[in-house]
């Protein structure tokens, strides 16, 4: 029963930081969107957002400590994130859907499978 409360914190935490961070994201992207396109401006905003991102899950989401090898873990979880957000977000765009409302509904819908890839990062390694 505990583990399964641990579990639950652990999610909470991760929705705490993935919120935050998601802020960041978009309003980086948002910010760059005045003066570069979709794609471009939605990568520096994922950048800014990776790096608070790993800082936080690794001490305050899932209580571990950084080393070279979790990095890794994370950055390679987080390319494979990044390339599945800009795929939705360029299918989103495609089918017409306004720029600002793309942003934010491609980083909702990727949520599942980037607390997945985090975890596995952080926890496996």
């Amino acid at each position: 029963m505990q583990d399964c409360r641990d579990k639950i914190k652990e999610f909470i935490r991760f929705g705490i930081v993935g919120v935050i961070s998601t802020i960041i994201h978009y309003a980086v992207y948002l910010l760059l969107l005045n003066w570069l396109n979709p794609s471009i401006s939605y990568t520096g905003g994922y950048a800014v957002g990776f790096c608070f991102n790993y800082i936080l899950s690794t001490y305050f989401t899932f209580n571990t400590k950084a080393t070279a090898k979790k990095a890794a873990g994370f950055t390679v979880s987080h390319a494979i994130n990044y390339f599945l957000e800009l795929g939705v977000l360029n299918l989103f765009l495609w089918f017409g859907m306004g720029k600002q409302l793309a942003g934010i509904v491609t980083l909702v819908a990727v949520v599942p499978v980037n607390f997945i890839l985090v975890r596995t990062a952080l926890k496996k390694f």
